[in-house]
């Protein structure tokens, strides 16, 4: 369950990154694959890189 979560919001962060549609898309639920393949390693990187992601979206709102 834990792993689905995080899979969706490494597919939401690389939508955002590659445009609109179904690109996005596609190339998150092909990320999320492979980090459910990568097993418990999979699912800390992805996190982490998510977690990164909203930290440096946070520093960039605290500066504007």
């Amino acid at each position: 369950m834990i792993g689905k979560v995080i899979g969706a919001l490494v597919g939401k962060e690389i939508g955002d990154r590659h445009g609109e549609g179904g690109k996005g898309a596609v190339l998150g639920v092909l990320a999320a694959g492979a980090m459910r393949r990568l097993g418990p390693l999979g699912l800390v990187l992805g996190g982490a890189w998510v977690a990164k992601k909203a930290m440096d979206r946070r520093k960039e709102k605290k500066s504007a």
